[in-house]
């Protein structure tokens, strides 16, 4: 289908669908109300053929990077819900079968997620945070299942996923990255304990996972044992890669909030004020980043997981992301930093500046902080020593 074809049948399907209230729908929703919500928004995409536009055309994708770009875009521009709950689903999970799993895999769990599963990921620990490969979680082999103890943080959706990936250490006594086996758990495992971090702005969407003695199958294994390590660099590749398309097209929209606060009621002109030079410079880095993505997003997978540039794209949205939405709090003044509540399913451009900044710090923190994403370019990709252990 011709790119102008495509962009036209999204809108008018985004006109047609995108339900014109749902912002108010989700300020102050219930959890069963988010759910219900997001599991009826994904269903309509699905139903539209626009749920896995990044997924193989074998399981209902099949887009090239520009037809992606056109779905994102146009979502974005159309200021359609943002799929919250189902974006470990939809990427990580997705992206780790798709590179590692076997065909048994993938047929039961993409499936799965098409029907509408919900994924979490239990990577990071309360001492194993940007520094992965501590992690301290146990399994050990006995028959034909593994027995898992230990603990898992800021696990997003965790409280109303069915599954969850988890990396595990299998042989304690192999150097830190090698003796590190992935695992698919089945969240109503006996054993498993979900615990909601209550943040700052009343949001419970970071979960604690308490495991004890946790029996998982031994078929649930993705990649070989003690293998885990190379298979999560294709899962944390899958969220600075591709997801990265969308998100930019985000900032573009974020933009255009920007532009109607620094023009105000009387639509002011901008050029030649300190605010105007602001957002232009903003603008520009906007379309950096959006060209940036789409280079990184062309390389082989195996290159994306092992070089550097997932990490610059990361680390250049995230920082990006804080600045936009810094400039948006100032822009507001003092009335902008009343108490409000973000809606639901939107993700950090709600539009309600001092909650999208707060929320855009978070990306500065998990999937490796900042400070690791400029160690991992200076090794991988400027090709500096490590510093040496001291």
């Amino acid at each position: 289908m011709p790119l102008d074809e495509l962009r036209t049948r999204l809108r008018q399907w985004c006109a047609e669908h995108v339900p014109h209230d749902w912002r108010r729908q989700q300020t102050g929703a219930g959890h069963q109300e988010y759910v219900r919500f997001q599991h009826w928004w994904f269903d309509e995409l699905r139903a539209a053929g626009y749920a896995v536009p990044h997924w193989p055309a074998a399981w209902g994708g099949g887009f090239d990077l520009a037809r992606q770009a056109v779905i994102f875009e146009e979502l974005a521009r159309a200021d359609a819900p943002r799929l919250s709950l189902h974006f470990v689903s939809l990427h990580h999970a997705a992206g780790t079968f798709l590179g590692a799993g076997t065909p048994e895999q993938r047929d039961r769990y993409l499936t799965g997620i098409l029907e509408g599963a919900v994924w979490c990921q239990g990577f990071s620990e309360p001492e194993a945070g940007s520094d992965l490969a501590s992690l301290r979680t146990r399994a050990e082999r006995r028959g034909d299942v593994y027995v898992v103890n230990g603990q898992k943080i800021w696990a997003s959706g965790a409280a109303y996923a069915q599954h969850c990936l988890l990396l595990v250490r299998t042989d304690p006594a192999a150097p830190k990255r090698r003796g590190i086996s992935y695992l698919v758990l089945d969240m109503d495992s006996p054993g498993v304990l979900v615990r909601p971090t209550r943040q700052i702005t009343g949001e419970e969407h970071f979960c604690e996972i308490f495991l004890t003695d946790v029996e998982i199958p031994v078929g649930n294994l993705i990649g070989a044992e003690n293998d885990g390590w190379r298979v999560a660099q294709s899962t944390l590749a899958s969220e600075r890669g591709g997801t990265m398309i969308e998100l930019a097209e985000r900032l573009a929209v974020g933009l255009g909030w920007l532009l109607g606060e620094v023009n105000g009621a009387g639509g002011k002109p901008t050029a030649g004020t300190v605010a105007g030079d602001r957002l232009a410079r903003l603008a520009r880095e906007v379309q950096a980043l959006r060209l940036l993505v789409r280079q990184v997003i062309t390389r082989p997978s195996a290159e994306l997981a092992q070089g550097a540039h997932a990490s610059v794209v990361k680390l250049y949205y995230s920082e990006l992301l804080q600045r936009l939405t810094g400039f948006g709090m100032e822009l507001a003044g003092l009335d902008g930093q009343r108490a409000t509540r973000r809606p639901l399913s939107s993700g950090w451009e709600s539009g309600t500046w001092l909650l999208d900044h707060i929320g855009s710090w978070e990306w500065t923190i998990p999937g490796g902080t900042s400070e690791i994403q400029r160690n991992i370019i200076a090794e991988r990709a400027l090709g500096l020593p490590r510093e040496p252990a001291v």
